[in-house]
């Protein structure tokens, strides 16, 4: 899948769980605004499994820098799906975002918002096209706002944040499940599993069918979870 589509899956996934699996693993209820900040951070996290590629939309998000993370990433997880996109990898991935907010506290909690914010606005096509500085530095300038105006919401060790990054990780997954190459959930092990459904990434089943009806899902989801109580 296209990276915008992966951005769209996980707001999605996370809007239709969050009134529902917080309170079950967690104990904990989001509230709305929470339930707003996590949909968009969420769209972000739903990236990270294409850490290891070199040449995706993750690739360039942040400029030279993002290029040389995931040329690393890339080396040590084995190659583009592979190691990134296992459940392994999501258990690595929920479990560090835990271990990161509750020694790293609130530095670690904001950069990782901007981390997953510039993710989303690359991914969501909210900046200009290319790799150059005019599109980096978009994201870089609209990341850093995003996230200020988060700072003023969210506390130090948001224990949702862990469950986000898990979520938008098991997006990504199911996402490029539907596609030719599928995905190696149980790596190491090297077997690959896929319902084939989109044929190539970015083929009209995937942007004009898939992505208009998960936006279009997500938007309603917001509506009678986090925006529709604050109008009572």
């Amino acid at each position: 899948m296209m990276g915008h589509s992966h951005a769209v899956s996980g707001a999605l996934l996370f809007a239709a769980t969050s009134p529902y699996l917080p309170p079950l693993l967690m104990h904990t209820h989001l509230r709305p605004q929470e339930i707003l900040m996590g949909t968009v951070l969420c769209a972000g996290a739903a990236l990270l499994p294409d850490l290891d590629h070199h040449d995706g939309t993750i690739a360039n998000f942040l400029g030279p820098l993002s290029r040389l993370l995931c040329r690393f990433i890339a080396w040590i997880s084995g190659g583009h799906r592979h190691a990134t996109h296992s459940l392994l990898f999501i258990v690595l991935a929920t479990a560090g975002t835990w271990a990161g907010i509750t020694y790293g506290g609130r530095w670690f909690t904001l950069g990782l918002c901007f981390f997953l914010l510039a993710m989303a606005v690359r991914a969501l096509n909210l900046c200009p096209p290319g790799h150059g500085f005019n599109a980096y530095g978009t994201v870089i300038v609209m990341a850093a706002i995003g996230t200020g105006v988060i700072a003023k919401f969210i506390p130090s060790a948001p224990g949702w944040l862990p469950y986000l990054v898990g979520v938008g990780c098991l997006a990504h997954l199911l996402g490029d499940s539907l596609t030719k190459m599928g995905v190696p959930w149980l790596w190491p092990r090297r077997t690959r599993y896929e319902i084939e459904i989109i044929k190539s990434s970015g083929n009209n089943v995937e942007t004009d069918i898939l992505v208009p009806i998960m936006g279009v899902a997500t938007v309603v989801l917001l509506w009678f979870t986090a925006l529709a109580p604050n109008t009572l």
